[in-house]
C-alpha cells in the first residue's frame, strides 16, 4: 500500500527516503497529493498582521492582556522602569557584588572620563559629569545587568570631530560646548524614537563586519591622536588621518618633543599594558587592570607635584571645575543655524552609540542567559541622554572595557552603576582639585591601553575565512577610518553595508538540483556530485524571494541554466530537455514583477514546447499565483506538493528506480 505524506502548505519538497510512496507494480504511480488553495485573507487582516510582524514580533502588549486596571498599571510602570520588576527580589548578597563592581568600574572609569574629554575637545569635567547622571537614569530604564554606563572612546572622538569641523573648540569655546550638548539632545532623541517606534532593526543594517573594521580603526586613529599627549608635542594637527598625524609627529621632532613627558607615559603605558596582561592571564586578578589606570594617575600626579615637572615642560590637567553637573537647558540650541548641525551630528553619534551599546548587552546577556529588551535599551539610553544634555553631559554609552570589567566583578544589576555614580559624585564634589597636576601623557596612556582592546584581530582573521565580501567591507571602514577620517570610514561602512544587502537581493542564488540514489530527496548538483540528472527533466531552486529588483536577473538566469544544459545534453548526444521544475521551496514572497517574470519564463518555454513546472509554493506566494491567474495559465495541475511528485508526473519511469 502507498505511503501518503502530509497535506501541510509548509511540507518540506525534499523528504527523506521513509515519505516516498512506492508504487504497487510496474505499471502504477505513487499517490500525488495536490497543492491546496489557501483561503484568501482580508486586506486588513493582512496589512495589520505584516505591521504587526514588522514591529511588534514579540507582542508587547501580551502581558497586559486579561488584566485588572491597576494590574497593567504596575505592569505599564516595571515596563518602563524594570528596576521596579527586578528590585523586588534584590537583597544584600547581591548588593555586595554591586558594591565590589561598581567601585571597580569607578576606579577605572575617572581617568578615563577625563582622558576622553579631551577627545570631545571638552574640558575634563564632562567626562565625569556623563559619569554622573546617565548611568543613575540607565540604573532605573535599563534591562542589562552588566552594561557600564558613561563616555567612550570612539562616540567621543566621532563627536569630537564633528563638532570641531562646525567650531572651534578653543576660540568658541562656549558655543562649542552648547552645540555638544544640542548634539547630545538629539542623540538622545533619535535613539528614544527607534525604541519607542520599535524601530531598532534600523541599526542591524550596520554589519558585523563593518562595526568590526571601524572600531579598529577608530581604535588606532585615537592612539595616533594620543601622541600628543604621549610626546608632550604642544602644536599638533587638527586632523586625524595617519597621514596628518605622522607629519605632525615627525615635524615636532626637534622642537616639539618633551623627553621627560616621554618618560613618564612610556612608563607608564608599559605599566597599564602589563597590567591588562596579567588580568588576561589570570581572570582573578580582574582588579589589577582595573585599578591600574587609577593608580597611575595617583602616581604620576604625585611624581609632578614633588617634582614640579611642569615647569620643564610636561603639560599637566591644571583646574577641573568642582561641583556638580550644572543645568544646561538653556544652552541647547533650539532654534538657529546651529540647530541643524547639532541634529545632523546627535543622529550620527546617536547610532554609533546605540549600536556600540546594544551590541554590549547582547554579549554579555548571553554569556549570563538572560534576555534584554532592545527597544527598551533604546528608550532608556535616549532618555539618559536626553537628561544628560541638560545636565552639561555629552553623549554617553556603555563601554566594553568597563562593562567587561563589572562582569568579571561579578556585577549582580544596575545597581553596580549607581555605586559608581556616588564615587563619581564624590569626586566631583571633594576630590577634583587633586587632579591639578595629573600629567595629560597619563590620560594618554590610559587611552591608548583602552582602545587597543578594540581592535579584535581573531574576528578579522574569522571574517576572512568565512565571507569575502564581509572582508572588504571590514577593510573598507578601516581604511577609511585611519586614512580619511571618522566620518568617512562610517559612511563606507555603511555604504558597503547597504551593497552587500543589495547585492544578495538582486542577484540571489539559484540551484539545478539531482537526485541522491535511493532516495526521493533532491539537492545541489554541485554540492552532491552524486546526485543524477532526471533524463528530459531540468530542477532549478530560486533560493530568495521573487522581487521588482531581482526578477529579471532570476528569469534570465534560469533561462541560462536551461541554456547550459541543452547545450551539454546536445554534446552528449542526449534527449533534449520537455520539463522545467522550478523548486519554490526558499520562495517566500512574489510580487507583480515576480509574477511578470514568470510569465515571461512561461512563454520563452512554451516556445521551446519545454513545460514549466512549480514545486512547493508557500502560501503567499501560491495566493498570488491564483490572484493573478497565473496558476491557471500554467495549469493547475502542473503545481505539486513536491519535486519527487512533479518528477513522477514528468519522468515517472526514473522516479520509480
Amino acid at each position: 500500500m502507498s505511503n501518503r505524506i502530509s497535506n501541510d502548505m509548509g511540507a518540506d519538497n525534499t523528504d527523506s527516503t521513509s515519505l516516498h510512496s512506492l508504487p504497487h507494480g510496474p505499471e502504477e504511480l505513487p499517490y500525488i497529493h495536490k497543492v491546496g488553495v489557501p483561503p484568501k485573507p482580508k486586506l486588513l487582516k493582512e496589512i495589520t498582521d505584516t505591521l504587526k510582524e514588522t514591529f511588534l514580533p514579540d507582542d508587547p502588549l501580551r502581558p497586559f492582556k486579561k488584566q485588572p486596571r491597576r494590574r497593567k498599571f504596575v505592569l505599564g510602570l516595571q515596563t518602563l522602569f524594570p528596576i521596579l520588576e527586578w528590585g523586588k527580589d534584590y537583597n544584600l548578597s547581591k548588593f555586595k557584588g554591586d558594591l565590589i563592581a561598581g567601585l571597580t568600574i569607578a576606579s577605572l572609569c575617572i581617568p578615563q572620563d577625563i582622558g576622553y574629554s579631551k577627545l570631545a575637545h571638552l574640558d575634563p569635567q564632562f567626562g565625569l559629569y556623563s559619569s554622573f547622571i546617565p548611568p543613575l537614569i540607565y540604573a532605573f530604564m535599563g534591562s542589562s545587568r552588566d552594561i557600564a554606563i558613561g563616555p567612550v572612546a570612539v562616540v567621543s572622538l566621532l563627536l569630537g570631530t564633528l563638532l570641531q569641523d562646525e567650531l572651534d573648540p578653543v576660540k568658541n569655546k562656549l558655543e562649542y560646548q552648547r552645540l555638544a550638548f544640542t548634539a547630545t539632545f538629539f542623540a538622545g532623541v533619535t535613539q528614544a524614537t527607534l525604541g519607542f517606534f520599535r524601530l531598532g532593526f534600523l541599526i542591524d543594517f550596520l554589519s558585523h563586519a563593518a562595526i568590526v573594521g571601524f572600531m579598529a580603526g577608530a581604535a588606532i586613529t585615537i592612539a595616533l591622536q594620543q601622541l600628543k599627549g604621549l610626546l608632550g608635542i604642544r602644536k599638533f594637527t587638527t586632523k586625524t588621518d595617519i597621514v596628518s598625524v605622522m607629519k605632525s609627529v615627525f615635524g615636532a621632532v626637534h622642537h616639539g618633543w618633551n623627553w621627560q613627558t616621554i618618560v613618564i607615559g612610556v612608563s607608564f603605558l608599559v605599566f597599564l599594558l602589563f597590567a591588562k596582561y596579567i588580568g588576561k592571564k589570570n581572570k582573578k586578578l580582574f582588579w589589577v587592570p582595573a585599578i591600574a589606570p587609577l593608580l597611575s594617575v595617583i602616581i604620576s600626579t604625585f611624581f609632578v607635584y614633588i617634582t614640579h615637572a611642569e615647569k620643564d615642560g610636561v603639560q599637566i590637567v591644571r583646574h577641573i571645575k568642582k561641583g556638580v553637573n550644572p543645568s544646561s537647558v538653556d544652552q541647547i540650541y533650539f532654534t538657529g543655524d546651529y540647530l541643524l548641525k547639532g541634529f545632523r551630528i546627535g543622529v550620527v553619534a546617536g547610532m554609533i552609540a546605540l549600536t556600540e551599546a546594544v551590541a554590549i548587552g547582547r554579549t554579555f546577556a548571553s554569556m549570563k542567559d538572560y534576555q534584554i529588551d532592545g527597544n527598551k535599551e533604546m528608550v532608556a539610553l535616549g532618555t539618559m541622554n536626553i537628561v544628560g544634555s541638560m545636565t552639561s553631559c555629552y553623549v554617553a554609552t556603555g563601554s566594553f572595557s568597563r562593562s567587561a570589567v563589572n562582569y568579571m566583578a561579578g556585577c549582580c544589576s544596575a545597581v553596580s552603576n549607581i555605586v559608581m555614580s556616588a564615587v563619581v559624585l564624590l569626586t566631583l564634589v571633594v576630590i577634583t582639585p587633586l587632579f591639578y597636576y595629573t600629567p595629560n601623557a597619563i590620560l594618554a596612556s590610559i587611552i591608548i591601553s583602552a582602545v587597543l582592546g578594540l581592535i579584535d584581530l581573531d574576528a578579522v582573521i574569522l571574517i576572512w575565512k568565512i565571507d569575502k565580501f564581509d572582508f572588504v567591507a571590514c577593510m573598507g571602514a578601516f581604511f577609511g577610518v585611519v586614512f580619511a577620517s571618522v566620518e568617512v570610514g562610517l559612511l563606507i561602512a555603511v555604504a558597503i553595508s547597504f551593497a552587500k544587502i543589495l547585492l544578495q537581493v538582486t542577484r540571489p542564488r539559484t540551484a539545478a538540483l539531482g537526485k541522491i540514489p535511493r532516495t526521493s530527496v533532491y539537492r545541489n548538483m554541485q554540492q552532491y556530485p552524486d546526485a543524477t540528472r532526471i533524463p528530459g527533466v531540468l530542477i532549478i531552486r530560486v533560493d530568495s524571494a521573487i522581487y521588482f529588483s531581482n526578477s529579471n536577473y532570476i528569469k534570465e538566469r534560469i533561462l541560462r541554466w536551461l541554456l547550459d544544459e541543452e547545450e551539454m545534453l546536445a554534446e552528449h548526444k542526449q534527449p533534449s530537455v520537455q520539463n522545467l521544475v522550478l523548486d519554490m521551496s526558499p520562495v517566500t514572497d512574489i510580487d507583480t514583477s515576480g509574477i511578470h517574470a514568470l510569465e515571461e519564463l512561461y512563454r520563452s518555454l512554451q516556445k521551446k514546447s519545454i513545460q514549466l513546472n512549480l514545486a512547493n509554493p508557500g502560501q503567499v506566494v501560491l495566493d498570488k499565483l491564483h490572484a493573478s491567474e497565473f496558476a491557471a495559465l500554467i495549469g493547475e495541475d502542473n503545481i505539486f506538493l513536491r519535486v519527487a511528485d512533479a518528477i513522477v508526473m514528468c519522468a515517472p519511469k526514473f522516479e520509480q528506480v
